[in-house]
């Protein structure tokens, strides 16, 4: 049996500030954490909230297994203008210093902007070499922090939105400290779960765990889409993964945080039913 620990994002919390849901979190069943950077959940610029919120974490015995950083379209370590570059750099080394205050383990990063398309070769092969180099700096920055930065594969319709892309990253940054996410949701959109499972493989130190329908990024509670779960275990295993997944869910307006956490428990319990089962033959078409 697989003993893959299970935590919660809190991203499904983004617009409730961190410190008012934590004990929610805990008093519903859930120890591991990453944390979301988005501002109004928690404004990792502001030393004194992350420390308050660390405090609160220490205080509750919970665990800040990852942090993820920001990501927005202004957001671009690829730009081909200095200016904006060293800007997202700039929210990057902030986010990293939030995670070690954190107690985090791993910063989670997209390794391209939040822009569609693909530009032509020359402009490609720029912007891949711009994000590689600010990449390098984040990851020196985490090898002193005690910090493992981690490239998450991003949406097939974004730039930087395909495999080889993140191959391509991490062959290029010049540190050692740096490993791969793999978002489920997104790589079941791509139509390559399993590839990407297996090219990220020698990399992976976790997952994302969602799901969908094939056709938007719903961040649905796993076996609720058309992801098929059986395989993903049978894949991580033989890959010998030895990470943790963190059960990214959407949150909306509306859902109480106890429904919110039950979705989760239910997700849980999904993949752990799996993970207990004894092992069957998972044919190539499943």
């Amino acid at each position: 049996m697989n003993d893959w620990p299970i935590g919660i994002s809190t991203g499904c919390f983004y617009k409730t500030p961190i410190i008012n849901i934590l004990k929610d979190i805990r008093d519903g069943g859930f120890t591991i954490l990453e944390i979301c950077s988005f501002p109004d959940h928690l404004p990792y610029h502001d030393k004194d909230a992350v420390n308050r919120a660390r405090d609160e974490i220490n205080r509750l015995g919970l665990e800040a297994f990852s942090f993820h950083a920001p990501f927005a379209t202004h957001i671009d370590i690829t730009a081909l203008d200095e200016e904006p570059r060293y800007q997202a750099l700039d929210n990057l080394l902030a986010a990293c210093e939030a995670a070690a205050i954190l107690g985090a383990r791993h910063i989670v990063i997209h390794p391209g902007p939040e822009r569609e398309g693909k530009p032509p070769a020359e402009e490609l092969y720029q912007r891949m070499k711009n994000g590689s180099e600010v990449l390098s700096i984040v990851a020196r920055h985490c090898r002193k922090l005690g910090l493992q930065l981690l490239l998450e594969n991003m949406l097939p319709h974004l730039l930087f939105g395909h495999t080889s892309d993140i191959l391509y990253m991490l062959g290029a940054i010049k540190e050692t400290n740096v490993g791969t996410c793999l978002d489920t949701g997104h790589a079941n959109l791509s139509g390559e779960l399993f590839n990407v499972v297996h090219k990220m493989s020698g990399h992976l130190r976790m997952i994302h765990a969602n799901d969908n329908n094939g056709d938007w990024d719903a961040h649905l509670v796993p076996g609720e889409g058309r992801i098929n779960w059986n395989r993903i275990v049978h894949e991580l295993t033989k890959s010998n993964f030895n990470g943790a997944l963190i059960l990214e869910l959407a949150g909306s307006e509306g859902i109480s945080p106890s429904e919110m956490l039950e979705r989760a428990r239910r997700g849980r319990q999904f993949i752990d039913d799996i993970c207990r089962r004894e092992a069957v033959p998972i044919s190539p078409q499943d």
